[in-house]
């Protein structure tokens, strides 16, 4: 055991897409020393920094924590792989890029569930404040915040069709999601800037490192949180083989994850009694909620293939276009290369969307299998289907107290039957749009579902056997009232029952949003940075 011989005020654990914000604005104050401790590597890999590089980021298992969950009952039995970042930047390091804050009313039922003080309204200003967003400041939008969310530089051919099929399927073509109205169809917003992804490692610390009070420690893998009377004081850590522990004058705050934070409350005594003592982990203090109330998007693929050479394939025809890119890319940051390929989208509304919309799409101006892991040849395009507000609820649990076992991941997808219902309307709408006009010039072949799935129970079939996840597992630590029994956080994030100990990111939503989880994970994280600011000020 050894121990680094400074201690700090504050002990950010994970440099993801909470953690790299947390450490920028606490490390503003020249007189607190902050560590931000992050389990993988530097963020040096050219994929993550080129916005093309993601069609091949989910095979980089050097920056990936690899994780698979358990076999899925209404899935046929299969085990899914979630990805997510393991280097600084975290998942907003590997993920598409797509600017997405959720519907309004989406805070406003985190209040009604316990979150007091998340409205829209409360939460408006922190996704302001990190924004340095292309169109300039107003009522919805930052300028001049660390976050670059800018216009796509490229567009393919086929993407733009996407959006003109609106008029076709009588949907609206929307070109801002993150106002008060986006039901229909339109060209995604990214975090970008100057044609490279701007992850929350490249927006929040690439000019910030050299600070003296700022220490960034990577390949540290933390193990449990260090408590004395109820008191978090410090972290244990291993870095390269050896057990190091650091000490927290002020706070411990964890930022890992909806899958790391509560396996790291866990491994540190702070969970459910029982399932801690079946694992020979001595309870520090009985929190029932760690862990439970998983929620993520699960998602289905309508795909087509074509003879039209647009998109990008893996062709040898394609070639030239990939040449021409990567020479604009250089010299440019523009063309191909500058795309996340995921350029259009859209939120329409099930059977159930009788309030808001309740589906997600993402188009894709390409053929996908298994998360872009194994390679397809030929051209095509196809439709990402996900249910936004699933009623499936699942949980993380721990394989064992030991730190290097991956936990348990246990979704628990489609044991509801609002969410099939839902994926069945929604797999409908995607097959609608891509047989619309708008598409006719490209004789799209649908192969996935395929032609002969017609009824809902041949269309359930192909979303039981190809769904995945969409990347974005919520809940597990989740924010609510005192009274609330499986609240794990309050209000602030302070975690129940233990001083001095926080968690903030996507874990302490108490529900999913309407859309991708990274923009509002970046506003919590601005939003407690405030807070823990202040009363550090006090």
């Amino acid at each position: 055991m050894q121990e680094f011989n400074q201690d700090y005020d504050f002990i950010i654990v994970g440099g993801g897409s909470a953690g790299a914000v947390l450490a920028s604005r606490l490390s503003e104050n020249p007189a607190a020393k902050v560590a931000l401790i992050e389990a993988g590597k530097p963020d040096k890999h050219p994929l993550i920094h080129i916005p093309f590089g993601l069609s091949l980021i989910s095979r980089l298992t050097s920056i990936g924590w690899n994780y698979n969950t358990e076999a899925q009952k209404h899935l046929d039995g299969r085990e899914l792989f979630w990805p997510r970042g393991k280097t600084l930047g975290g998942s907003s390091s590997v993920n598409a890029m797509c600017y997405i804050r959720g519907q309004a009313e989406d805070y406003d039922a985190w209040v009604e569930q316990g979150a007091t003080g998340w409205s829209f309204n409360d939460v408006l200003p922190y996704f302001k404040r990190s924004e340095d967003f292309f169109g300039g400041k107003d009522e919805f939008h930052g300028e001049g915040g660390l976050l670059g969310v800018n216009e796509l530089r490229h567009v393919d051919p086929l993407s733009s069709a996407f959006v003109n099929a609106a008029e076709d399927v009588e949907l609206k073509v929307i070109d801002d999601f993150n106002r008060m109205h986006r039901e229909g169809l339109g060209l995604y917003h990214v975090t970008q800037r100057g044609g490279q992804r701007c992850s929350t490692a490249k927006g929040f610390l690439s000019d910030i490192r050299h600070r003296s009070n700022l220490h960034i420690h990577t390949n540290t893998h933390v193990e449990k949180v260090l408590i004395k009377a109820k008191r978090a004081i410090g972290v244990q850590a291993r870095f390269q083989g050896k057990v190091l522990r650091l000490h927290a004058k002020k706070e411990v705050i964890l930022s890992g994850g909806a899958i790391n934070s509560p396996h790291i409350l866990m491994l540190s005594g702070i969970g459910p009694a029982e399932e801690l003592m079946d694992k020979g982990i001595h309870v520090q203090h009985n929190l029932p909620g760690v862990g439970k109330n998983l929620q993520d998007h699960l998602d289905s693929l309508v795909q087509c293939t074509t003879n039209i050479k647009q998109g990008y394939a893996i062709s040898p025809t394609a070639l030239p276009k990939y040449i021409e890119g990567a020479f604009k890319y250089l010299f440019k940051r523009e063309g191909v290369f500058s795309s996340n390929i995921a350029e259009a989208g859209g939120f329409v509304r099930s059977r159930h969307g009788s309030e808001k919309p309740d589906i997600q799409l993402h188009f894709l101006p390409a053929i996908l299998k298994d998360h872009g892991r194994k390679f397809v040849a030929g051209y095509g395009f196809g439709i990402h289907v996900c249910c936004l507000y699933p009623k499936s609820r699942g949980y993380i649990g721990l394989q064992s107290n030991h730190p290097a076992d991956h936990p348990i991941i246990q979704p628990n997808y489609l044991s509801h039957e609002h969410d099939l219902e839902v994926m069945i309307d929604g797999v409908k709408i995607a097959r609608d749009i891509l047989g619309s006009p708008a598409f006719a010039h490209y004789h799209g072949k649908e192969i996935s579902p395929g032609i002969e799935a017609q009824s809902d129970s041949d269309i359930g079939e192909f979303i039981r056997h190809k769904s995945e996840t969409i990347y974005h597992p919520v809940g597990t630590c989740k924010m609510g009232s005192v009274e609330d029994d499986m609240a794990v956080v309050d209000n602030q994030c302070n975690v129940k029952g233990i001083e001095a100990l926080r968690v903030v990111d996507a874990s302490v939503m108490p529900s999913l949003i309407g859309g991708n989880t990274n923009a509002p994970t970046i506003m919590i994280a601005e939003r407690v940075a405030e807070w823990i600011s202040q009363k550090a000020m006090v």
